[in-house]
């Protein structure tokens, strides 16, 4: 085949496109696809059974899977190389104590704005509710705090890590990782072990990300054959008023955290994250966009490996700012819906307890409607309101896990640029160039005391 040739055209401008861009694409794609068998296609019939319910259904749960698998070693080997290459106990206790409190910050921001912006809405007036098919749904049992805070710590580290309870495994990772930075030269075999091993794992998450435009073509394909736009029209106000309050968080609350304390364009800042945010709008796994959201802003934003290494993970199970969003819009409209007048104290109980709900759910799809049972016990609201608001959870799940893993971004950014920890020139420049983003890494590294570990 000659050079210049129609065909190696082809083939040269397929070969440009990058894996994010194939990613919005088959987002796209599977989103009109999917209306289309919707409104062409009977649901009972042959074709839709196996191209919808069949083949769509596995390749997408598939990927979900292959993305899964790597959350508790990734999460793990991560937060032992972040700890520990903090070094000193003071650098890790200004990093982990300032995370904290921007995750706490922002989550009892999000769920307080969801609270106001339902009252403005009013979501739940003149709709019938009785119209929308129920779906059996149990209690979650509210957990008391001394209870919830016991639990963080692991009684059985491999058990932890079998059932998947991330708060624990982060435990147990962060006392690890402290003690091999203490030691240093000391443990330096075990130390070498973990970074190696998390090396692994980086190179498996390359390897499954390959196979993302399918998995999302898939999974959205499959949502949307089944769902159809018309499951937004019976709940279109508590869909609309949860996507207001998402922008509303994302537009405000993260754009006023990055001009504040990193000192960034919130708009250049977005553009970067735009992958990000659409795979994570695509999966609805906080856990599973983990990996992209870790190398998006280690070489397109600037920050540091020894801060994503720890925030990342931590923010995917204890920062769930669009889930509180969804909790506190949830409850209005259930209130309303079935005329229940919480008061100012119910407000104030739904804050506390959305924010403390939204630490123990976990980073997997669907999770936050059934932490929501707690918020409704928690003021005695009906049960079956979470059953009639998971007809349209997936479409409202997309959102708020997009929101989710920006937020772990955001303080991620801003935790980095306080503590000296981010290269402004990879986030100035448009992140091309990984020959330059190492040189600014290594240079990076210099200023903070380890020349020796190149840092993208």
């Amino acid at each position: 085949m000659r050079p210049g040739s129609p065909q190696t055209t082809q083939q040269g401008f397929l070969n440009r496109i990058s894996l994010t861009s194939w990613i919005f694409i088959a987002l796209i794609a599977g989103t009109l696809l999917g209306t289309l068998c919707n409104l062409v296609l009977p649901q009972d019939s042959s074709l839709f059974t196996a191209g919808i319910n069949g083949f769509c259904f596995v390749i997408g749960r598939g990927f979900i899977r292959l993305m899964q698998m790597l959350v508790v070693p990734l999460v793990f080997t991560s937060i032992v190389c972040g700890a520990a290459a903090m070094g000193s106990g003071s650098m890790l206790g200004r990093v982990g104590g300032m995370t904290m409190i921007l995750y706490t910050f922002t989550t009892f921001v999000a769920i307080s704005l969801a609270l106001a912006l339902g009252l403005l809405i009013n979501p739940g007036v003149g709709l019938d509710l009785g119209s929308i098919t129920k779906i059996e749904v149990s209690a979650a049992k509210a957990v008391p705090i001394a209870d919830t805070l016991l639990n963080i710590i692991p009684a059985n580290v491999v058990n932890a890590m079998a059932t998947g309870t991330m708060l624990q495994i982060i435990v147990a990772a962060l006392i690890l990782g402290y003690i091999i930075g203490a030691l240093g030269d000391k443990v330096g075999t075990v130390g070498q072990f973990f970074k190696e091993f998390n090396e692994i794992m980086m190179r498996m998450v390359q390897f499954v990300l390959t196979f993302a435009p399918l998995g999302v073509f898939c999974l959205i394909t499959h949502t949307f054959a089944n769902a159809g736009l018309s499951a937004l029209l019976p709940l279109a106000k508590f869909v609309g008023g949860t996507y207001i309050g998402l922008a509303l968080q994302l537009i405000l609350v993260y754009g006023s955290l990055l001009i504040l304390f990193a000192r960034m364009s919130p708009v250049r800042f977005f553009r970067k994250m735009l992958p990000v945010m659409g795979f994570a709008f695509s999966t609805s796994s906080s856990n599973a966009t983990i990996p992209l959201n870790v190398e998006t802003l280690e070489r397109k934003i600037g920050v540091s490996p020894r801060v994503t290494g720890f925030t990342i993970p931590l923010g995917a199970t204890i920062n769930m700012d669009g889930t509180a969003i969804m909790q506190g819009v949830a409850v209005i409209f259930a209130s309303q819906a079935f005329g229940v007048d919480l008061g100012l104290s119910g407000y104030l109980t739904v804050i506390l307890t959305a924010t403390m709900a939204s630490i123990g759910t976990a980073g997997i799809p669907g999770a936050g409607t059934i932490m929501l049972t707690v918020v409704f016990s928690s003021v005695n609201l009906p049960v079956e309101g979470v059953s009639m608001l998971m007809g349209v959870d997936r479409l409202v799940d997309m959102g708020r896990t997009a929101v989710n893993v920006t937020g772990d971004a955001v303080v991620t950014t801003c935790v980095a640029k306080v503590n000296g920890l981010l290269d402004r020139k990879i986030f100035d420049s448009e992140g091309e160039d990984l020959a330059a983003s190492e040189k600014h890494g290594i240079e990076l590294a210099e200023e903070v005391g380890r020349p020796d570990e190149k840092l993208l």
